[in-house]
């Protein structure tokens, strides 16, 4: 992990998350060592409606954060109901949190390559949460809009469904205050995982 993420992460106080927060946090804290008695993966998909904001938030603070406490066997993913595009602000918070961010291709719905160590990286770009690349079956989905869990209200192949919503930054945008929520928000989910994945041995 870049020492730079790591020094950040380190500053992250997870003791913050209030006791509401938590008793839905510990249901995905419970997934993940059930898990891991059973011998199985962990595999995580976060979802909202067009996998542009929130959801990539989710997908790249658990992954590092199973990284920071050295969990092994998770794999993070992400998902819509819909598939746009990444949206670029999420991308600028991102690089502002430490982590190095390339943009692999420059189509409508751009792949970016986004790094948290010298050879550890995930790859975001927007697609719908049964897309091939996201997993069929033995995973937990956790959706991250309260209307991606109205309008999904099955997931096929999933273990566990949790609905572990965050207020969209979307509402800042062409606002002077833009920035600051998404960082506001980025760092909520982050330390939200930190909480998460501490509970984890």
């Amino acid at each position: 992990m870049f020492p730079t993420l790591k020094q950040y992460i380190d500053q992250i106080d997870a003791s913050t998350v209030s006791e509401n927060r938590k008793e839905v946090l510990d249901q995905l804290a419970a997934y993940m060592i059930y898990q891991q008695k059973e011998d199985k993966p962990i595999n995580l998909n976060f979802i909202c409606t067009h996998n542009s904001r929130r959801s990539h938030l989710g997908q790249v603070w658990a992954q590092v954060m199973a990284s920071y406490y050295k969990i092994p066997e998770v794999l993070t993913f992400s998902g819509g109901t819909e598939t746009t595009a990444v949206f670029p602000m999420i991308i600028e918070t991102l690089e502002s949190q430490h982590f190095k961010v390339t943009m692999v291709d420059e189509s409508e719905n751009p792949l970016y390559e986004v790094a948290y160590g010298e050879d550890d990286a995930l790859y975001l770009f927007s697609k719908a949460y049964d897309d091939e690349s996201n997993p069929t079956e033995d995973f937990a989905a956790i959706m991250t809009c309260s209307q991606a869990d109205e309008d999904c209200p099955f997931i096929p192949g999933t273990d566990k469904r949790i609905a572990l919503t965050y207020e969209d930054p979307k509402v800042s945008d062409g606002t002077d205050h833009q920035k600051e929520t998404y960082l506001e928000r980025s760092l909520q989910i982050a330390t939200e995982m930190k909480y998460v994945f501490s509970q984890i041995k």
